[in-house]
């Protein structure tokens, strides 16, 4: 599976041989000749070479909602529900970050204790650690998918991948990941069951949020992301919609595709 999800053919900024360009300036004695720039040369008549910053990678880091709401799953025994899919996909992005040789981060929003340590790591073993203690799904946790993204920022000395595997049920959740993608290369995979999908048969149907147990009323033709998706977009995050009923490699891979032709974008 993270051989289908490598990053190699995506031209975001962040992905790529990990050398930069810095400039060109005149030959020096002790200068290597493979690095003669050789159009300049030509251009000026005089010898130049190319210097280029110190190799370096990009950190990578996945959260993962393991709140109660992620537990729902309407496909019956031995289908994924959206916590499955979410602890699936974020190892299969970490394994292709540690296969990029970039640090990797893999952070839980929701309130299960996997210790303090959050700073990304090229520890293979630390990283499955930490995707071990997100495998069970929960059914009274709540959300802290903002509060994970505001401490990414503490924790992200650099610019760095922020990918986030949420059913954005949580308040707030939006405008943090809108803040965090002003700075970071950031996408959101919102998991969704079908069972949200579905038309109720009612005009309106009292619900109850499983995390807060907020209460709200639901319209007839059940919850659309279509608002969020549009928010995230015209911030420049990324956004893919992923129901647990469908095929989740391609649609991720065509995610990834998307984002090498450059832009942001929103897809289903």
């Amino acid at each position: 599976m993270a051989d289908d999800l490598t990053y190699g053919t995506d031209a975001s900024r962040f992905v790529g041989a990990g050398i930069d360009y810095a400039q060109t300036r005149p030959f020096a004695y002790g200068d290597n000749v493979r690095s003669i720039d050789w159009k300049v040369t030509a251009r000026t008549g005089r010898f130049h070479v190319k210097e280029y910053e110190a190799t370096k990678r990009s950190p990578l880091f996945v959260l993962v909602d393991t709140s109660a709401s992620m537990a729902l799953s309407s496909l019956g025994p031995g289908r994924p529900s959206k916590h499955d899919l979410a602890v699936w996909l974020g190892a299969a992005l970490a394994l292709v970050g540690l296969r990029r040789r970039s640090p990797v981060s893999i952070l839980s929003c929701g309130e299960r204790d996997t210790g303090a340590e959050g700073a990304p790591t090229l520890s293979t073993g630390r990283v499955w650690r930490r995707i071990e203690q997100l495998r069970a799904p929960s059914r009274n946790e709540a959300t802290t998918l903002s509060r994970q993204v505001v401490r990414v920022e503490s924790l992200a000395l650099h610019t760095s991948m922020v990918i986030v595997l949420s059913d954005m049920h949580e308040a707030g959740a939006v405008e943090a990941i809108k803040r965090l993608g002003q700075r970071h290369d950031a996408m959101v995979i919102q998991l969704r069951d079908p069972a949200e999908d579905a038309p109720l048969r009612a005009g309106f149907v009292r619900a109850q949020e499983a995390e807060t147990g907020r209460e709200f009323m639901l319209p007839r033709g059940g919850l659309r992301g279509d608002d969020l998706r549009a928010q995230l977009v015209g911030a420049g995050v990324d956004h893919l919609l992923l129901r647990t009923d469908e095929p989740a490699i391609p649609a991720v891979r065509r995610m990834l595709a998307l984002r090498g032709g450059g832009g942001r974008r929103g897809a289903r």
